[in-house]
């Protein structure tokens, strides 16, 4: 009998496979499917820092009544974010009775402040574990690598000195020092890292000159960052491993775990093709295990990491393959 249960951030889940945050995950109906169709765990949509504040600031100026009396621009402003709270925090209530499978918080942060309170809000809710995603483009000129960096940390403690659930830190790897800076993320007492962050990144139509969004689902391709990072870091962190990025099927799901990844969270594949995606990677993950002998989960993740290798050097060089791979 093949077992695909797992231990994430000290939550026992059914299977490996998190749905991750997004709009899959933004209302209860959505995340029964999802628990339907076999989903270890979700990830609610994230709470955006940026939504509350550009929310007051649309109701604000519309008016010239808060240009006169500034207390009521305060006002409105408390009144927004206390709504827009209070939707979220609803639906982890709505969803914890609804669904058995556990149920991760998203907040999006670009502040170290913003976000304490509602970190609290989210614990008493009863979120299982709380997932903090965290970018900072490092776009001002006068403030280097550490600085931004440090910033990460600053979070991190703020937000542990407030709850107890487990806290998942999900990053990209835009770090001068990737593996040394996780390490040091990972002896903070958080109980997961994600890896990695998929940006939404800006293209141009020459038709009409205009700014828009590109790539917005990822595809297959993009699962090689992740899962050279991921094998080069998960014998040496402290802490349980989330791939994401670039998981569209079962091979994909089997490659991070191979790698050394605690869970896999998907995201595109699901839009693209359905709840029912969720279903067909398990059967393909439970007929790999199957075809390799394979028990548990536990008997063959890691087992490919960079210290169990067979040819670890494929995860160090990143040029001149040509006498690995004859490629002239």
């Amino acid at each position: 009998m093949i077992d695909l249960s797992t231990s994430y951030m000290g939550l026992k889940l059914k299977n490996p496979i998190i749905v991750g945050s997004s709009g899959l995950t933004k209302s209860v109906d959505r995340i029964k499917e999802l628990e339907a169709q076999g989903a270890g765990a979700v990830v609610l949509k994230s709470l955006f820092e940026e939504q509350i504040v550009h929310q007051s600031n649309d109701l604000i100026s519309q008016s010239d009544t808060f240009n006169l009396y500034p207390e009521a621009a305060d006002y409105i402003q408390n009144a927004t974010k206390t709504h827009s709270v209070s939707d979220y925090i609803q639906l982890i209530k709505d969803a914890k009775r609804e669904v058995k499978i556990p149920i991760i918080a998203s907040i999006n942060c670009i502040s170290m402040s913003e976000w304490v309170s509602i970190a609290k809000d989210i614990e008493n809710a009863g979120a299982d574990a709380l997932e903090i995603n965290v970018f900072f483009l490092p776009h001002d000129i006068d403030i280097d690598g550490e600085g931004y960096e440090q910033r990460y940390f600053d979070i991190i403690e703020k937000v542990k000195a407030s709850i107890k659930i487990p806290i998942a830190l999900k990053i990209g790897y835009y770090f001068s020092s990737l593996v040394h800076t996780v390490r040091k993320l990972s002896w903070t007492g958080i109980s997961s890292l994600v890896l990695f962050n998929r940006f939404i990144v800006p293209d141009i139509s020459l038709e009409s000159r205009k700014l828009h969004a590109a790539n917005v689902f990822s595809n297959p391709n993009e699962i090689n960052i992740p899962l050279r990072w991921i094998a080069l870091i998960s014998d040496e962190v402290e802490c349980d491993i989330a791939a994401t990025t670039g998981i569209h099927d079962a091979d994909g799901v089997i490659k991070q775990l191979l790698v050394g990844a605690t869970t896999t969270q998907i995201c595109s594949t699901v839009y693209i093709n359905g709840a029912k995606q969720i279903s067909v990677i398990l059967k393909g993950l439970t007929d790999w295990m199957e075809r390799n002998n394979y028990k548990t989960i536990a008997d063959f993740r890691g087992s490919m990491s960079l210290k169990k290798a067979s040819n670890p050097v494929l995860f160090h060089r990143s040029q001149y393959m040509k006498h690995l791979f004859e490629v002239e």
